[in-house]
């Protein structure tokens, strides 16, 4: 799969209009649940982030994008919980892992709002949490502000860190 993601970098490089909706897709794959597990998107939005500022790739689509991209899986994963309920547990790989689901359940209902922001930022609670809370009826309108924000915070983060990381690394180039 880094093969994939690195190829959608490299297109990004030689196709700058096109930043936007692959970091979208990027970003929804990695916050919907099941699909996460095959998308490591993170890694692909830091990459994209360190072309920020080297290219013509613009930071503000890019992260809003990623944050759509990003709160969009995660509703999705929401509604999915809400829909499906004690079915999910069922499905692979959930059914694989049988302690997945309650363990994120309880760290749905200990943390509430700021758990699904913790959760954004934790790559194994990423695909659980808003499933989770979606199958605890955890209240929506709740649950949206807290996916929301924590997706504008989290694509701003990767690109950012990516950013900082191609700056950094130019420095030290040019110290060489």
């Amino acid at each position: 799969m880094e093969d994939w993601v690195m190829r959608a970098v490299d297109f990004i490089r030689d196709h700058s209009v096109w930043a936007g909706p692959i970091v979208f897709v990027l970003a929804f794959g990695e916050s919907l649940a099941f699909l996460s597990l095959f998308i490591p998107a993170w890694g692909a939005l830091v990459a994209i982030g360190a072309m920020v500022g080297m290219s013509e790739v613009s930071f503000w689509p890019v992260w809003l994008a990623g944050a759509a991209g990003a709160a969009l899986g995660d509703w999705l994963s929401y509604w999915i919980g809400f829909t499906f309920k004690d079915r999910i547990a069922k499905l692979w790989p959930l059914s694989r892992y049988p302690d997945m689901l309650p363990r994120a359940e309880a760290f749905v209902r200990k943390w509430g709002v700021p758990g699904i922001f913790i959760g954004r930022f934790s790559g194994p609670l990423r695909a659980t949490v808003p499933l989770a809370a979606g199958i605890f009826e955890m209240p929506y309108l709740q649950f949206q502000i807290a996916n929301v924000t924590s997706a504008l915070v989290w694509s701003a983060v990767l690109l950012l860190f990516g950013d900082a990381l191609s700056k950094i690394g130019g420095w030290l180039w040019g110290l060489i």
